[in-house]
């Protein structure tokens, strides 16, 4: 290779002959990372085993919703309405805004019935996904290591509760690629009433290369702010502008191998193609009445039920990974009428996604995730709101598609619903999991980063959930 830049010329010779080449190694090793985040980093790839899944859509309820109101029913938590808890129960415990010790027991506030031929409890403010719940798993034994929102969602997406690691969905578009060549591998839509208490965090790369990090997607109007060329730009003038664009980008990634380079040169080039791409998708009025009726979708508002039509038309181009975040279920107080606003927003489109996925052939391969950070606690918040604080013991998330086994009800909790008893699922083993049914073995899914192969899982004990799996 040649280059006119003397002093970059002298530094690959120092580097490449001396040092005994460990420089020239280093150097060869950084450009062919560049090289390769330039060409195929986004090419559709297969794990390291059969997968049972291709694709994943992630519902994450930011805000926690109470395991107790939906899916743990509890009648002798109802017997125990307003008693002081056991103080046995709380030894250790350390909750984020009671005073456990002091806070009395709330009792469900809706009446459970149960559904299907599984015969799944479910509480009545979920009637559509009661209709659905012989094609999904329920795990009631969700725990996790951390008890506030912005940590707690961040260690549901990246594994760990600290800011800077990549989040699950990068983690999979770096293990399978995507299929579409015209939309981001990886999509997050927001709604709710403001967006998750993490932030960017929840979709990010870390450290991958960015080209892995989630794109936010608008539920209505332009997907993307600015994606549509402004008054006096014509197509001419923008492919002239990007081309010129690109090969000064693509010197520097010659000169440099810097991947974050090759990011760019992506993002510019995708943005292109969206622009023929992206108003197609998010034209809801192409889709039959009746599908917008199940969804509860309406073309042109932004909405969780059109999010949750979006994240099929999105799967059905390829897409590899779909997250819709609904953040409005931090329940301090006002539970009962918050509670059944979120399910009456989110119940009927949650459903729907799953019979529509199944009437176009794609829940199969296609991972369907439903959950938040935690639970809530068995003990009201307030002396007189009808309220409950985070907790992280015990919590519900349900599960479909993709190679899950249906109608399936997994783990237990204590007669309070306050501590996972029976067959707990951490965190880590959630994910251990969901990268099996994707393909991979979580401990072998790494990228080297700071002397250490970094993991989704992290370096604490994970297992696969082999009940979970079909």
């Amino acid at each position: 290779m040649t280059n006119d830049n003397p002093q970059l010329t002298a530094r690959r010779w120092f580097l490449q002959q001396c040092g005994i080449g460990l420089g020239g190694v280093a150097l060869s090793q950084l450009l062919g990372q560049g090289a390769r985040a330039s060409t195929d980093s986004l090419a559709a790839k297969t794990g390291n085993h059969r997968s049972r899944a291709k694709h994943v859509i992630y519902l994450f309820m930011a805000g926690a919703p109470s395991h107790l109101e939906l899916f743990d029913n509890k009648p002798q938590l109802t017997r125990y309405d307003g008693r002081l808890p056991p103080a046995e129960l709380l030894d250790g415990y350390r909750a984020a805004f009671i005073d456990s010790a002091n806070s009395k027991l709330l009792g469900p506030k809706f009446p459970f019935a149960r559904h299907g031929q599984c015969g799944a409890e479910l509480s009545d403010r979920l009637p559509h996904l009661a209709e659905v719940v012989d094609d999904i798993a329920i795990v009631k034994s969700m725990v996790t290591d951390q008890f506030n929102h912005a940590p707690g969602q961040i260690m549901m997406n990246t594994g760990s509760g600290q800011f800077g690691k990549p989040s699950f969905g990068a983690w999979v578009t770096y293990g399978l690629g995507c299929e579409s060549q015209d939309l981001p591998a990886f999509v997050v839509f927001n709604s709710g009433k403001k967006g998750p208490s993490g932030g960017n965090s929840n979709w990010g790369s870390g450290f991958l290369p960015t080209v892995h990090q989630g794109v936010p997607l608008r539920g209505s109007g332009d997907p993307v702010l600015f994606l549509s060329n402004p008054p006096g730009v014509d197509d001419q003038l923008q492919r002239g502008s990007l081309e010129a664009i690109s090969r000064l980008n693509r010197m520097q990634l010659e000169a440099v191998g810097d991947p974050e380079i090759a990011t760019r040169i992506s993002s510019f080039e995708m943005a292109l193609r969206m622009q023929t791409s992206a108003p197609e998708l998010m034209d809801l009025s192409s889709e039959p009445q009746h599908i917008l009726d199940m969804y509860g979708a309406e073309p042109g508002k932004s909405s969780f039920a059109n999010n949750c039509l979006l994240a099929r038309r999105l799967i059905q181009r390829g897409v590899r990974f779909v997250e819709l975040f609904h953040e409005s279920w931090d329940q301090h107080s006002n539970l009962v009428k918050d509670l059944t606003q979120n399910c009456l927003d989110t119940d009927r489109a949650s459903a729907a996604l799953i019979k529509d996925l199944r009437q176009h052939g794609l829940l199969d391969d296609t991972l369907v995730i439903w959950g938040g950070e935690f639970g809530r606690t068995p003990m009201v918040q307030g002396i007189t709101s009808n309220g409950r604080d985070h907790h992280p013991n015990a919590f519900t998330v349900w599960l479909a598609g993709g190679g899950i086994k249906p109608g399936l009800t997994y783990g237990e909790t204590d007669e309070f619903g306050f501590n996972a008893t029976g067959d707990r699922v951490h965190v880590h083993d959630l994910h251990a999991t969901l990268l099996h049914l994707l393909g991979f073995d979580h401990e072998e899914l790494t990228f080297r980063f700071q002397g250490l192969d970094q993991r989704l899982t992290g370096v604490e004990p994970a297992h696969v959930v082999d009940e979970l799996l079909a």
